[in-house]
């Protein structure tokens, strides 16, 4: 049999992290099997459906790397490849479940089955559809079109019975089929409702695995029933596991971002993200963690997924992404961060390769997500030092500070090579000419030239700030502690 997988995402938001878990798995499936990754667009709800969040999801999917065989963009000889493009393909099937009498119209308008779900739960009844338009006799239904009233279509339901697959990551599962009412197939406004829109696509483009998350078992069955009646034969159906926050409580905008494209923004790699959410229910062996795209393409199988819920956990995020980072070519990876910043806003223009690769390095482990190339790269992207003030009260009340300061600006602006070596000589001379430990004199250089106590090494500070830079900074904060301690003795 040959594999095709769909991803059908409602073009309604963003794309996020669970429906791109889903899209992944279907990617992973179809390559590791040489088969077709189909992208189908479910927007039937005009109402909410915009070209806002389908850029959004397309974009979303190409930046994790994600290439879809058929769809937008891609075509494909079982298009059209939007839901609202196929209308004939639902009224034509629709008409086949009307006249064998699997389906009957329904003319219950929203007002007075609102007022019945009401009652029912009042009754602490579960709500349901009654059923009551499906005995209706031609001359109540000619009563009723009388009327003007629109009628949608509902599927008869086998009154007894019970519906039941064998899920490829669940195991059996049934569905008594008196506890499923009358579904909607039609509106009254000629649109499709998900679950037969859904049947009717994945037969028309010859689906033949159901990759989805398990919020659509309670979907399950009614389809199934939909394939017996239409004399279809259904898919394999794979219910992957939902994805919770760190609290245990489904994933969602409580627990902090949820877009993919917010993760690209807070600067995470798609080769960590593609890691990352194939991981959450997925494992090859239980111990390896680090995969890229293409050895999750070779090593992924449904038979791995597991049915327990999978927790997003942003710190082990954070390490994958790390780890990602360090093997990159180092040119790659200063690349990737000097294109971070300037998506940033901070304007690189003549920094050359030299201070770029620099910056990086300087940063060293420290970059876990490309956003920390900003965060302790600030006192050499930004021209004026942001002080915290926690730090630099420590530095004020150490003795000598402004004329040690001066010393070391005088030092650095009559060094001649401005090299890593000739600053580390100049500063560690300075110490010992001063009679103090030269980490004591570095300690108090990185918060006037950085503004933190923690930095990357103090002469990368120094080189990558330049000369007339360090100087100013070194000057200025001699000044400060001049007039902080002159003001403190008055």
């Amino acid at each position: 049999m040959s594999v095709r997988v769909r991803f059908a995402p409602s073009p309604t938001g963003f794309l996020h992290v669970g429906g791109a878990r889903t899209a992944l798995f279907n990617d992973l499936f179809a390559r590791a099997n040489g088969g077709t990754f189909i992208l189908r667009i479910e927007d039937t709800d005009a109402a909410r459906s915009t070209e806002e969040s389908l850029a959004a999801i397309l974009e979303g999917m190409r930046w994790l790397g994600l290439t879809w065989d058929e769809g937008p963009g891609a075509g494909g000889s079982h298009g059209p490849y939007f839901q609202s493009e196929r209308r004939g393909f639902y009224e034509r099937h629709a008409k086949v479940l009307l006249d064998t009498g699997r389906a009957y119209p329904c003319y219950c308008t929203a007002a007075e089955l609102e007022e019945r779900r009401e009652a029912q739960i009042k009754r602490g009844q579960p709500p349901r559809y009654d059923g009551r338009c499906r005995t209706l006799d031609a001359a109540a239904r000619a009563r009723l079109q009388g009327e003007g009233r629109g009628a949608a279509l509902r599927f008869a339901m086998p009154p007894s019975g019970e519906t039941a697959w064998d899920d490829v990551v669940r195991g059996r599962v049934a569905f008594q089929n008196e506890v499923l009412d009358d579904f909607v197939l039609m509106r009254s406004d000629g649109l499709p409702t998900y679950n037969f829109a859904c049947v009717v696509d994945d037969h028309e483009m010859a689906i033949s695995h159901a990759i989805r998350g398990d919020d659509h078992i309670s979907n399950t069955p009614r389809q199934i029933l939909l394939y017996e009646a239409l004399g279809w034969t259904p898919p394999a159906f794979a219910h992957v596991p939902m994805i919770l926050g760190a609290d245990g409580t489904r994933l969602s905008k409580r627990h902090g971002a949820t877009a993919v494209a917010a993760y690209r923004d807070l600067g995470f790699l798609p080769e960590a993200m593609v890691n990352f959410l194939a991981l959450l229910g997925w494992s090859f062996d239980g111990q390896r963690e680090l995969f890229t795209l293409a050895e999750l393409e070779q090593a992924f199988k449904l038979d791995r997924v597991g049915s327990n819920p999978a927790v997003f956990n942003l710190e082990k995020l954070e390490w994958m992404n790390g780890q990602h980072l360090k093997r990159l070519p180092e040119e790659e990876r200063t690349r990737r961060a000097m294109e971070f910043l300037t998506a940033r806003g901070h304007d690189l223009t003549g920094r050359s390769p030299e201070w770029q690769a620099a910056l990086v390095r300087a940063i060293g482990d420290r970059l876990k997500t490309l956003m920390d190339a900003e965060r302790y790269g600030a006192f050499a992207l930004r021209e004026q030092v942001e002080m915290d003030e926690v730090a630099w009260a420590e530095v004020r009340e150490r003795p000598e500070v402004g004329s040690r300061l001066e010393a070391l600006a005088a030092r650095l602006e009559g060094d001649p090579e401005f090299s890593l070596a000739s600053l580390e000589r100049e500063t560690r001379g300075l110490a010992a000419e001063l009679g103090i430990k030269a980490g004591e004199l570095m300690a108090t250089a990185r918060v006037a030239l950085t503004g933190r106590k923690v930095a990357p090494g103090l002469f990368e500070v120094m080189w990558l700030l330049g000369r007339e830079r360090a100087v100013a900074r070194l000057r200025d904060a001699a000044a400060r502690w001049a007039a902080e301690t002159q003001q403190g003795r008055v």
